[in-house]
């Protein structure tokens, strides 16, 4: 599955960033920590669309999460560059999971949650996968084998999973999230899927809040990825 065209395009959402840049296990990454306190043995990854941690959307979004009571960490994985999908699909791209968790274990944390957006997803499907994630997120993931992916994600995944979705979506159609349910639906962990009618690929951090049903979407989505961290992580 290639990408497709709403990977790259939407609107650039308003606000200021209260966050800051940190490296974290030599990895650059957007850190939004909350003001109030919180439990400091848990993290929220929050892995990016093409845009990656510099892009404004997201810093706004990770601090949404920040907001509500998780330490948000947003790695670099793009090296600030885009990355082509040649090396997502060769099985030898490294996503600094591996630095970064290091890193933040080595700093008391021992639960982590992972929210992945376009084909964040993908890398949220393989934390989980290797055992790194008590709970996992994404929003319209992208590059996923279907149904290979899910196959495997039921027969060995520990993660309970949600998966934000919507209208249009050329990565993850009605059809696949149909097969989605049908695989996932006696998950043992947990399994939910919400849908956002009349929304696109890229709604969550990328779509035009002009439009009342993006707008509900977005924020449905965000509601919905609170709701489940608080529960599972």
């Amino acid at each position: 599955m290639s990408f497709c065209k709403d990977c790259i395009k939407g609107v650039t959402h308003d606000g200021t960033p209260e966050g800051k840049i940190e490296t974290i296990g030599g990895i650059e990454c957007y850190v939004a920590t909350p003001t109030v306190d919180y439990p400091k043995d848990k993290a929220l990854l929050f892995l990016t669309d093409a845009f990656g941690p510099h892009f404004i959307n997201n810093k706004i979004l990770a601090d949404d999460f920040a907001r509500n009571g998780f330490k948000t960490v947003v790695p670099d994985y793009l090296h600030g560059d885009a990355i082509t999908e040649d090396a997502m699909n060769s099985g030898t791209f490294d996503l600094p999971k591996w630095l970064v968790i290091t890193a933040l274990k080595a700093d008391g944390v021992t639960s982590f949650g992972a929210t992945g957006y376009c084909f964040g997803g993908r890398y949220v499907f393989d934390l989980t996968l290797d055992g790194v994630i008590s709970s996992a997120a994404m929003s319209h993931p992208s590059l996923l084998q279907i149904p290979t992916d899910l196959e495997k994600y039921a027969a060995t995944a520990k993660a309970p999973l949600l998966i934000n979705s919507c209208t249009t979506d050329w990565q993850f159609p009605l059809e696949v999230q149909a097969k989605a349910d049908e695989i996932l639906a006696g998950f043992a962990p947990g399994y939910k899927r919400e849908y956002f009618e009349g929304c696109t690929h890229g709604f969550t951090v990328r779509g035009d809040l002009s439009d009342p049903k993006v707008k509900a979407g977005k924020e449905g989505a965000f509601k919905s990825t609170v709701e489940w961290m608080i529960k599972h992580i």
